[in-house]
């Protein structure tokens, strides 16, 4: 599963807008707002979220799910729970 957060996350990062994310991904541009604007967890048929996903690897992004391991080197951001242990400090 992919949240509406780290689809906006990961295009941040890439520093692209929806516009051509869609591009990318071969999806329209209303798909990608209307998936940014979810509530959590984005819906939607599931060839279309593959297809983002694929594209946003290709770019060189690593989505990481909850409590996932990341395997990729690099550079990265990671959401934690508030209040949660900071293990680098």
């Amino acid at each position: 599963m992919i949240t509406a957060a780290q689809l906006r996350a990961a295009r941040a990062l890439l520093g692209i807008d929806q516009k051509k994310l869609a591009e990318l991904s071969g999806v329209s541009l209303p798909t990608i707002q209307r998936m940014e604007a979810s509530d959590g967890n984005v819906r939607g048929v599931i060839e279309t979220l593959t297809k983002v996903v694929e594209a946003l690897h290709e770019a060189g992004v690593e989505l990481i799910g909850e409590n996932a391991r990341s395997e990729g080197g690099g550079r990265g951001v990671r959401l934690r729970r508030p209040g949660s242990p900071n293990p680098t400090m």
